[in-house]
């Protein structure tokens, strides 16, 4: 027989030495990151100016405690109305009538393009433009007056301005939403004789939903940050009860660490909310692909035994 003809040694898996991947790069990378991060929390610890007996007295100041319950008050009523406001501004965007398309689409343009400091600072000064708020009825006369600067608290003008300035983002995201769905289910759904609100229910919303639910807590998480702006208008949120007392103490460092502190937890918290709502929303979504797999698997299994 051929030396070419010779059968080749069979491999035993269990005395096989696997020899990892060297990555030198990323061996170095780690250690100056290492680096790098002791270097900060020693300089953090060391530091006397960020005066940290000063930050534990304060973080559960009664004015930081009070103020951080505003900027959560403020947070939950701004995305409240903002979203229902986004909903109606999506829904008209979707209609095939132009008088419902242009003036949603004109009403995002301009709330999502102007600063919200600016609609804040708009909305609080808005008794220079209308002096009173009345109703005036034929044969009546005026029936209700009320002066603006007796509606637009600071609190009022803030809720406005932001769920305002919120809804055109939410109004896009809705919009994008809706329109991911395939118009196929839908027609098929009718075909079943399904009715548009068992449809909306069991079809359009559940599946909406995985794709509104990422960038809505996106969006959550940045208009807590946003509410900081309401300190320009004397809302007392979190930050403008930390102006008030580092104003007075001049202890400006350790208050705008409570602050952050109080930031960072919160927003923690919300995005481990925001995890488990797009599991939950998901989880249709990855029964579906593990039937799939299986069955791929299944098929394989038949075709290898045929």
């Amino acid at each position: 027989m051929s030396a070419s003809h010779t059968p080749k040694p069979k491999l035993d898996p269990e005395n096989l030495m696997v020899v990892p991947l060297r990555h030198p790069v990323r061996v170095i990378a780690s250690i100056l990151t290492v680096l790098i991060v002791a270097f900060l929390i020693n300089g953090a610890i060391s530091n006397p100016e960020l005066q940290w007996p000063v930050v534990s007295k304060y973080l559960f100041h009664p004015m930081i405690v009070k103020g951080l319950w505003m900027t959560i008050v403020l947070t939950i009523v701004i995305m409240l109305l903002a979203t229902s406001i986004g909903l109606i501004a999506a829904l008209m965007m979707m209609s095939s009538s132009k008088l419902l398309t242009i003036p949603a689409r004109i009403f995002v343009w301009f709330f999502r393009g102007t600063p919200a400091l600016v609609q804040l600072v708009l909305w609080y000064n808005l008794a220079i433009l209308v002096k009173e708020f009345s109703l005036w009825l034929p044969g009546l006369g005026t029936v209700f007056s009320v002066a603006t600067n007796d509606i637009m608290t600071p609190f009022v003008a803030a809720t406005i301005a932001l769920s305002l300035h919120e809804s055109g983002y939410m109004a896009e995201i809705i919009r994008s939403g809706l329109n991911s769905i395939d118009k196929g289910q839908t027609e098929a759904a009718a075909c079943l004789g399904m009715t548009p609100s068992l449809l909306t229910r069991r079809i359009i919303i559940p599946q909406a939903m995985r794709m509104i639910i990422p960038p809505t807590g996106n969006e959550t998480i940045n208009l807590l940050k946003t509410t900081s702006l309401v300190s320009i208008i004397a809302v007392g949120d979190l930050f403008y009860s930390a102006q008030a007392i580092y104003a007075r103490t001049f202890e400006t460092i350790p208050l705008l660490i409570v602050v952050t502190f109080w930031y960072l937890l919160i927003v923690s918290l919300m995005s481990m909310g925001q995890s488990y709502l797009e599991r939950y929303f998901g989880r249709e979504e990855r029964s579906h692909s593990k039937g799939f797999i299986a069955q791929i698997l299944s098929l394989r299994s038949k075709s290898s035994q045929i």
